[in-house]
């Protein structure tokens, strides 16, 4: 029997360890991270001149004592606030895997009340009907996995909204997302899991990738939320089929262009003299 599936973490990116075949392969939102997002240096830049405006005691303090402490103080106010992040995001997939399912939620923090709030009112606007969540999707045909929010079923009318009494059933593969914006880059991720071979449950059984209708994207902030489609087509699949190949290119295939040196030159002589000095 196939154990539970493993992630690991080389160089900065994830890897899924199939838990029968033990292949290696790269995880989607890693092979995403191959886009360029220059605009990271002006985002950083500016976290780090905002922390030192808002901690300008605290920063000459530090600086008296440490120079180096403040300037890592400073300079790591971008990983502290990523890092935040990351950790609120991680509390509110938690929550709304366990009210998706139905289970029972009782008191949560103050700062995952208004997620709550928000999912409560989307479970009650759309009436989703869970079919898989947090499960990991693996593509054998083109080397990568991943772990998806959910694939879901709701009833929408012809305008695209909900209508629970006439509405027309669609299968839709769903990404939660509590960052600040929903990027564009969400398109691709979820064209990757919906273009997939297979689902592997926790205990590393597999079965078929379930056909979606399409995609959509829940953006859930503490001041609302918002559901709206995400095109998974063709063309966005291959651009995310471009960056599996830069990815292999990165990390595997630009370590193989160069062979053993045809000349070089000879090392400078280092005399006894210069020997002795050192």
């Amino acid at each position: 029997m196939p154990g539970a599936i493993r992630t690991i973490k080389r160089g900065g990116s994830r890897f899924y360890i199939h838990p029968s075949t033990s292949e290696k392969v790269p995880g989607v939102t890693s092979i995403v991270g191959m886009l360029p997002k220059p605009y990271l240096t002006f985002w950083a830049a500016r976290m780090t001149a905002e922390t030192a405006v808002e901690n300008l005691d605290a920063v000459r303090s530090i600086a008296e004592r440490d120079p180096a402490g403040a300037v890592d103080f400073l300079r790591n106010a971008h990983v502290r606030y990523t890092n935040l992040r990351a950790k609120v995001g991680s509390q509110a997939h938690d929550l709304f895997e366990r009210m998706i399912r139905l289970e029972e939620i009782g008191r949560v923090h103050p700062d995952m009340e208004p997620y709550r709030l928000g999912f409560a009112e989307f479970l009650t606007a759309v009436r989703p009907e869970l079919i898989h969540a947090e499960d990991v999707c693996w593509s054998d045909e083109h080397g990568y996995a991943g772990s998806f929010d959910a694939i879901v079923r709701v009833r929408l009318g012809a305008d695209g909204k909900p209508d629970h009494e006439n509405g027309e059933w669609h299968t839709l593969l769903v990404d939660w997302k509590t960052s600040k914006s929903a990027y564009p880059d969400v398109a691709l991720q979820l064209a990757a899991y919906a273009n997939a071979d297979r689902v592997i449950s926790p205990d590393g059984t597999s079965k078929p990738m379930p056909k979606v209708d399409g995609a959509a994207v829940l953006h859930i902030t503490p001041e609302g939320w918002v559901f709206k489609p995400v095109r998974i087509d063709s063309e966005i699949f291959n651009v995310f089929l471009t960056l599996r190949h830069v990815f292999h290119w990165d990390r595997d295939l630009s370590k193989t262009v160069f062979g053993v040196p045809i000349a070089e030159s000879v090392r400078r002589l280092i005399t006894g003299t210069q020997r002795r000095a050192a």
